[in-house]
């Protein structure tokens, strides 16, 4: 049976979130009499919208930014509790409806990626594509089928046609490519975007356009928000061409007006 580590990786990952969300808000604008909007976003997303926030403040005087980083899965989750976040970005649509309950006013696609196979430094164990992650004795680490990447993993392998059985499922992404680069898994599936944010510590191997797949992401307000008109005009703002330029410039595919 897999290594499942979800329950001891999700504490982790709310500390992490928590800590991540204070060092945003205190770069940004500081007025105290102004709103303060907390988005929980695809932790996927992460250098890029702490850039885009960052950008947002010094557009709009007075507004604050907070993020909570982690799995979309999570994220949405959090909005059965009132008052938890004002904008929810997720990695895919099926994420978002099920959230619906929580969510008000327009939908916006604001980005897209596609996935790759990180592996160590170098690629140590010679993964040259897809159907290699099937070898046995090959570590392969992937996202529960309950968060986006996990499912967008699973649809490339079906769609290739290959078995994978693997060493362990993760609550988020980040957790795929941080068990490669501590060389707790040999490799991983991964979002393109997040190879650029390891830098040295993780390499990747492609995957072939025809076997893989695209991943949407939208962003909407939260319906219970205490910031409805600013968390509105925030999710729209996601989709400017100030925006598009910056989501570009971390890997990220825009759609176009």
């Amino acid at each position: 049976m897999p290594d499942s580590p979800l329950r001891r990786r999700a504490a982790a990952c709310a500390v992490l979130s928590l800590l991540v969300a204070g060092s945003v808000a205190a770069g940004c604008r500081g007025a105290s009499d102004g709103a303060t909007l907390t988005v929980l976003a695809a932790s996927s997303t992460q250098e890029a919208l702490q850039e885009l926030g960052l950008a947002y403040t010094q557009e709009h005087r007075g507004v604050q930014v907070r993020f909570l980083f982690g799995g979309s899965q999570e994220m949405a989750q959090r909005l059965s509790e009132p008052k938890n976040g004002d904008v929810l970005v997720t990695a895919d649509e099926k994420t978002m409806n099920k959230a619906d309950d929580h969510l008000t006013g327009r939908r916006r696609i604001i980005a897209h990626n596609s996935m790759t196979i990180a592996v160590g430094p170098g690629n140590p164990r010679r993964v040259r594509g897809l159907r290699d992650l099937g070898r046995p004795g090959l570590r392969v680490a992937i996202a529960a089928a309950t968060n986006p990447a996990g499912a967008y993993a699973r649809q490339i392998f079906a769609g290739a046609g290959i078995t994978v059985r693997p060493s362990s499922e993760e609550i988020s992404v980040r957790a795929v490519l941080d068990r490669v680069r501590t060389g707790q898994a040999d490799a991983g599936l991964v979002y393109i975007t997040d190879l650029r944010a390891a830098g040295v510590a993780a390499s990747s191997v492609p995957i072939a356009a025809l076997e893989n797949v695209t991943a949407t992401y939208l962003a909407a307000a939260v319906d219970d928000s205490g910031h409805g008109k600013e968390a509105a005009s925030f999710v729209a703002w996601l989709t400017t061409p100030a925006a598009r330029r910056l989501f570009n410039k971390y890997g990220f595919v825009t759609p176009q007006p």
